[in-house]
């Protein structure tokens, strides 16, 4: 007998025909012998509707409140599939954060997990119950709701995971797996029957959607093995562990981006010691996240320009904080650009390959595409080109690399 933990988004549990089938498909796996733990999501939108409730009554709505309000959509989607388990001949139990004692730090609206309390989940899978936990919630040490942020479920199930030592934690969502890149931009786009943790962390953190950064943290931490899944098709998915298989052949398992990005530039300061931290220093106690950062020594060998990345949300208060210290320290510019995206190529078979750089860059020259920032590390090498050029430098860069379906191992 396994312990299986799955976890359904918001699709996944989006109308009561939906939750009938999450709860077949529960009831699949405990009948073949499986004790099983599922963390849902609210219904698809409705996180989105309390949140636009609390907005009409208070533009920024006390962050408790809010919490309270928006952990109920996980309290409607535990009962209705108890209910469908229940229905379907299938002994069930619901449980919101606060009740299973998912207890987390006080910070509302993206608070972090500290620990779980399993043994009343544990007496329930003893007695041959499927336990159905909120996702998304727990409960500070003075009680109050936490919420842990967007796409805070799948932290919340591979947590469980981890609490109750499972065998395997499954995500399913409206997606079969993990693929080479996003099948919306290049069609011939090919699923991945395994990926590392290293691999999965880049992706996440370069802008695949497939599952949020902290869960996949999570899951390294504590070494709970990863299975993403379709809700609505049968398959095996892709597995995410720590085996490095196949390394020498498998150079780059996928390629990530991120539209979110834009780009600032002073130009003209002053180059001294400590003046990255005159211009970044500024910019962090903004509470403002830098990403890639470039800096050239101007020609005249007294001053610099100094270039970085922002999320675009964070631009206009980033350039606003980057212009007052401009003018402090005497710069002669400051530019910004909000039409950039960060393209990323990542595999842990880098480590043993030398020329993918170069193949990357011949790549993209020979679409015509200018790079304007370059960032590497062990496993992945991120650049910056201009928004127009993404698809382009997507397809160019999953064909240089053979990762289609069909294609061949490039050496």
């Amino acid at each position: 007998m396994s312990l299986i933990v799955q976890k359904y988004g918001g699709t996944s549990v989006g109308s009561v025909e939906r939750i009938q089938a999450v709860a077949e498909r529960v009831k699949r796996t405990r009948d073949q012998g499986h004790q099983v733990v599922v963390v849902v999501s609210a219904m698809s939108g409705e996180t989105d509707r309390l949140i636009g409730l609390a907005r009409a009554i208070q533009p920024l709505p006390v962050p408790r409140e809010l919490d309270v309000l928006i952990a109920t959509g996980e309290q409607v989607t535990i009962a209705l599939l108890a209910m469908a388990l229940e229905a379907a001949g299938c002994p069930a139990r619901s449980y919101t954060g606060s009740q299973v004692q998912i207890r987390t730090d006080s910070a509302h609206n993206k608070a972090r997990i500290r620990d779980i309390d399993g043994a009343r989940v544990c007496r329930d899978l003893d007695a041959g119950r499927v336990v159905v936990v909120a996702g998304f919630q727990g409960i500070d040490r003075e009680g109050n709701i936490t919420t842990l942020g967007r796409g805070g479920s799948d932290t919340s199930a591979v947590a469980m995971a981890a609490a109750l030592k499972a065998d395997e934690c499954q995500i399913y969502t409206d997606v079969d797996g993990v693929y080479t890149t996003d099948p919306r931009i290049e069609p011939r786009a090919r699923k991945l029957e395994r990926i590392t943790f290293e691999e999965m962390l880049e992706m996440a953190s370069l802008g695949s959607k497939v599952l949020q950064i902290r869960a996949v943290e999570f899951a390294g931490k504590y070494q709970v093995p990863l299975r993403v899944l379709s809700s609505f098709r049968d398959g095996e998915g892709t597995l995410i562990s720590f085996e490095e298989e196949n390394v020498e052949d498998a150079k780059i398992a996928g390629i990530a981006f991120a539209k979110d990005e834009a780009k600032l530039t002073v130009l003209g300061v002053p180059d001294q010691p400590g003046i990255a931290h005159k211009i970044l220093g500024p910019i962090s106690e903004a509470n403002v996240e830098v990403d890639m950062i470039v800096q050239n020594v101007g020609s005249d060998g007294a001053t610099t320009d100094f270039t970085f990345t922002v999320n675009r949300n964070d631009y206009v208060t980033a350039l606003g904080v980057l212009k007052a210290t401009a003018e402090l320290l005497s710069a002669r510019e400051v530019t910004g650009d909000q039409k950039i995206v960060k393209l990323s190529l990542v595999g842990v078979g880098m480590r043993s390959h030398a020329g993918i750089a170069s193949r990357m860059f011949e790549a993209l020259a020979r679409e015509g595409i200018n790079i304007r920032m370059i960032s590497t590390s062990e496993i992945k090498i991120s650049v910056v080109i201009d928004e127009k050029y993404l698809e382009l430098g997507v397809r160019a860069l999953h064909d240089a690399f053979g990762l289609a379906d069909g294609d061949g191992v490039v050496s």
